[in-house]
């Protein structure tokens, strides 16, 4: 069996590349053309190949370093590229982009910190992934009723908020044991 592990050229990761470039086709769909459905196929697309390059990447032991890397980074720039989209035609969207740029820079520094102290990268947990999931739903809602009432929009985006506020101190809360446990293992204190 071949070993993937340190490969970068896979097809999960070709799939995860493939993501990325879509974003400026999302972005140009909806900002410049004003194309819902068009944005919504795109996005539909993005979501189905995100499922797929896992599906490939556990059946056929194709699970790398680099795709493990990079297939979140894949993710989180759809979402900020979502963020963005929305922030064009609801002002209020502004903060939650900030805030999320702001939680995906924690959340990069301080993966990074966990990779370099411990060799291995976290997995999701539960709350990043309920994150996801708040994110992607609010911000599919706001695409596909862009007449909804302002209120609701509101009601979404602080949703969003909270399950980010959520995440960052789930992760927070997680990369601060990893960090301090891989510190007593290096300094030799860690009991048996």
């Amino acid at each position: 069996m071949k070993d993937y592990q340190h490969k970068i050229i896979t097809i999960p990761n070709i799939i995860s590349m493939f993501r990325v470039v879509l974003i400026p086709f999302i972005i140009y769909s909806f900002v410049k053309l004003n194309n819902i459905p068009l944005t919504v196929v795109l996005i539909a697309v993005s979501a189905l190949s995100d499922i797929l390059d896992g599906k490939i990447a556990r059946k056929f032991n194709m699970v790398s370093d680099f795709g493990k890397f990079f297939d979140p980074v894949a993710d989180k720039a759809t979402q900020i590229a979502l963020a963005i989209c929305l922030a064009f035609k609801i002002k209020m969207m502004i903060p939650l982009l900030i805030f999320l740029l702001i939680k995906e820079i924690f959340m990069g520094v301080s993966g990074y910190i966990v990779i370099k102290r411990t060799g291995a990268p976290d997995q999701a947990k539960w709350y990043g992934k309920a994150c996801t999931v708040v994110l992607y739903g609010s911000m599919m809602a706001m695409i596909l009723f862009p007449g909804m009432p302002e209120w609701l929009s509101y009601a979404l985006i602080c949703l969003c908020a909270v399950f980010m506020l959520i995440s960052i101190i789930g992760y927070a809360v997680l990369r601060r044991r990893e960090i301090k446990e891989s510190t007593t293992k290096n300094n030799g204190t860690e009991r048996l």
